[in-house]
């Protein structure tokens, strides 16, 4: 080999050596290692230095032998952002500097701003009136300079860690031209980026920030580089500012329903980003940052959530329909105006015609409240696609019809979110035929106009627009609760993750996230007595409860979408349940997949008064299968009326028939029993059941508890959640229309 080396000159040399270099050091184990990593680094980035050779500036730069750090500090145009990157800590309670973090071990993804990037951010400082001169001496405040140094910084890089890599170019979500997604994995500011194809498919902007189309790719041994000349800086302010701005200018594309939120109360509401109180007692490790369990299953670690933010997510009829729609220009549009025109079509009979806007009761209260959700959800979590019968992740087309239902803010009320290869797009409150018979597809054979719903518009994520705390999806029809949206939704069975219920889910990034890292995959919520208050609004979780959640990503769990709550311990949890649409008698299931000897047993209680809810029927033993009933002594067989289907659809009813009268179901035949692209649906599978919990008549206008309480002294037995659903008497109990299979 030495021979060879020296056949080929010095530059082989030189070569062979740093890539013996580099193989050493990604081989170095970061956690037994991490006392002389940074000597390591520090060596290693003084002999690169000598390893580089000239490199055309005119082309695109690859450092594959070189850490990020180093490659920065080597070209001018990155001076000042080194600077930052030397005087920012990695975290308020860290004296690491972000430097030192690009100088380690690691995946980060860097949209590295130039210097003159960063001077333009400056001159943008001064037009705000944040500073009098475009020079980091203006700065009068330590706490403002400090501040905008971390807002430069910690926007400009993503850490994907061991399991989430980097994001080149061919890694970024694709979009349509003129649509915008966000990358998965947040930046250090815990911010999701915004991707925006363009018309020309080498230009791409990072919130608003164009990708330079030659200095990209920049690989290096610890992640990849992306030069952009404007700073990487979404807006930091809440959905509250981007609508009390809209009011000041009329302008912004929704001002008539920012007036009228403000006219209800709700501006303050929509100020929240995160709560500070949390983020204190994390930081602090006043609360468990993660707890080890063997439930027969091995060590399970469960990771508190770093944070806990507030979202919420907005349908807004745009300024453009009320502008049409009342014929005036939107300056001139008033409260009143409103109010008068809702009121003259007669919605809400019920709602008090009075000018105490700020009252559930209140007729244009209820009309604003209906358009808005207590959680944020970006443009791919509308609906929620995994494993639905037929559905590819790799290709990512709607197949089959599914659905979300989620509680409004203000007086709670469903609404529904839709879509299917069919209807082209995401809809609010969308009600089709579908091909729904035993041997049916579940697509939409047609749809009758007054039950096509409201196709909810592309959101605008650009600038101001992108607001921390909140999204506004425009909608060019007037939405409401109509009685119509409200008997199709008790004539269709309503079937809703558990986890929909819990907006911290989804606005804390924890529900089917993609990351597939341990601290996603494995989450724990604290319980009331350690937190001092509750995490999930809707849950109460007492002191022995080990309050767990998989996202299931990746394993081939017979779930629907793939997710499970794992609750454990001595458990005992009390949960809000979503509102009814009318009133009626409804059956509430309980789906459940019969995972083996570790499920539980729990006594189940129900009612609207949470200090005195009532157990319902026997305890609910979740081993409980379609044959066996699996105890760790051994099976005992099960008389649940169980029988595969056969090629026989009387017969297979009969045996539906069989188990009812036990409380039973097969599951539903609108998932797979797997993971994506499975044959085999829930309803084929005998490990997957629901389960009849009651049957109650319940009213829209009434709050319900569910408990569960286990019955076990055992703690390694655990009770386990999926999904539930309302089916009212008019379906579940019709004989000239049985209910569907799906």
């Amino acid at each position: 080999m030495q021979e060879n080396l020296f056949l080929f000159g010095a530059n082989a040399q030189k070569s062979y050596i740093c890539r013996l270099f580099v193989n050493i050091y990604k081989n170095l184990n970061y956690y037994t290692m991490k006392k002389i990593a940074f000597y390591v680094l520090a060596m290693f980035s003084l002999f690169m230095a000598s390893c580089s050779e000239d490199v055309d500036t005119s082309r695109r730069y690859v450092f594959k032998e070189e850490i990020i750090s180093g490659y920065l500090s080597k070209h001018e145009q990155y001076s000042q952002y080194v600077e930052l990157l030397k005087q920012v800590p990695v975290s308020s309670v860290s004296k690491t500097t972000v430097y030192q973090l690009l100088s380690a071990r690691g995946n980060y993804t860097v949209f590295a701003p130039t210097n003159d990037a960063i001077q333009l951010y400056l001159d943008s400082l001064v037009s705000k009136g944040v500073i009098s001169e475009p020079t980091w001496e203006s700065f009068t405040d330590e706490k403002k300079l400090d501040s905008i140094r971390k807002v430069i910084v910690y926007n400009s890089i993503i850490d994907g860690g061991d399991d989430n890599g980097t994001f080149e170019i061919s890694a970024l979500p694709t979009t349509a031209i003129g649509s915008a997604a966000e990358i998965e994995v947040p930046n250090m500011n815990d911010r999701k980026l915004v991707v925006l194809q363009t018309e020309d498919p080498d230009s791409i902007l990072i919130n608003d920030c164009m990708i330079d189309r030659l200095n990209r790719d920049i690989l290096s041994i610890n992640g990849v580089i992306h030069c952009v000349h404007q700073v990487v800086a979404p807006s930091g302010d809440s959905m509250a500012s981007l609508l009390k701005n809209m009011i000041d200018s009329n302008k912004g594309g929704y001002a008539v329903m920012a007036k009228l939120i403000m006219a209800c109360g709700y501006i303050d509401s929509l100020d929240k980003v995160k709560d500070d109180v949390y983020e204190h007692k994390y930081q602090t490790e006043a609360i468990t940052q993660s707890v080890t369990r063997d439930d027969g299953e091995g060590n399970i670690t469960f990771y508190t959530p770093e944070h806990r933010y507030y979202g919420f997510t907005i349908f807004a009829e745009t300024d453009e329909f009320w502008s049409q729609t009342l014929g005036k220009a939107i300056e001139e549009i008033s409260i009143d105006d409103v109010y008068d025109y809702i009121d003259n079509l007669g919605i809400y009979p019920d709602a008090k015609r009075d000018k105490d806007y700020k009252s559930e009761d209140n007729l244009l209260n209820q009309f604003v409240t209906y358009h808005m959700l207590p959680m944020r959800l970006s443009t791919d979590r509308l609906v929620n696609h995994y494993n639905e019968k037929g559905y590819n992740t790799n290709t990512n087309v709607p197949t089959v019809a599914i659905f979300e239902f989620y509680t409004t803010m203000g007086k709670r009320r469903l609404l529904k979110t839709f879509e299917s290869k069919e209807s082209n797009g995401v809809y609010l409150n969308r009600f089709p035929n579908l091909n729904n018979g035993r041997r049916g597809d579940y697509h939409e054979n047609s749809c009758d106009p007054k039950n096509v719903g409201i196709k909810i518009g592309e959101p605008n994520l650009q600038g101001e627009n992108n607001v921390r705390n909140g999204i506004i999806y425009p909608i060019d029809e007037l939405l409401y609760y109509s009685d119509n949206t409200r008997n199709q939704m008790m004539r269709s069975r309503i079937r809703w993750n558990v986890t929909a219920m819990w907006p911290e889910f989804m606005n804390n990034d924890i529900r089917m996230s993609k990351l597939t890292d341990d601290r996603h995959k494995n989450v724990l919520i604290p319980t009331d007595a350690e937190l001092g208050y509750q995490y999930l609004n809707d849950v109460t979780i007492e002191k022995e409860t080990v309050f767990a959640y998989w996202t299931g990503r990746n394993n081939g769990w017979a779930n629907m979408q793939g997710d499970e709550m794992t609750i454990r311990g001595l458990y005992e949890v009390t949960m809000k349940l979503p509102p009814v649409p009318v009133r009626g008698t409804y059956e509430l299931r309980f789906g459940q997949q019969c995972g083996g000897v570790q499920r539980g047993m729990a006594q189940f209680y129900w009612g609207s008064d949470v200090n005195k809810l009532a157990a319902m029927g026997i305890p609910m033993d979740l081993r409980q299968g379609a044959y066996y009933l699996q105890t760790r002594k051994g099976n005992i067989p099960s008389d649940i009326g169980y029988d595969d289907d056969r090629n026989d659809d009387d017969y297979n009813a009969e045996v539906d028939k069989r188990m009812r009268n036990n409380d039973f179901m097969k599951g539903c035949q609108q998932y797979v029993a797997g993971g994506p692209g499975g044959s085999t649906m829930m309803r084929a599978s005998n490990i997957c059941l629901r389960r009849i919990m009651l049957r109650q008549t319940m009213d829209p206008n009434v709050t319900y508890y569910i408990k569960f309480k286990t019955v076990l002294d055992n703690p390694t037995h655990y009770f386990y959640m999926d999904y539930l659903e309302y089916c009212a008497k008019e379906v579940y109990d019709n004989p000239a229309e049985p209910e569907d299979i799906w």
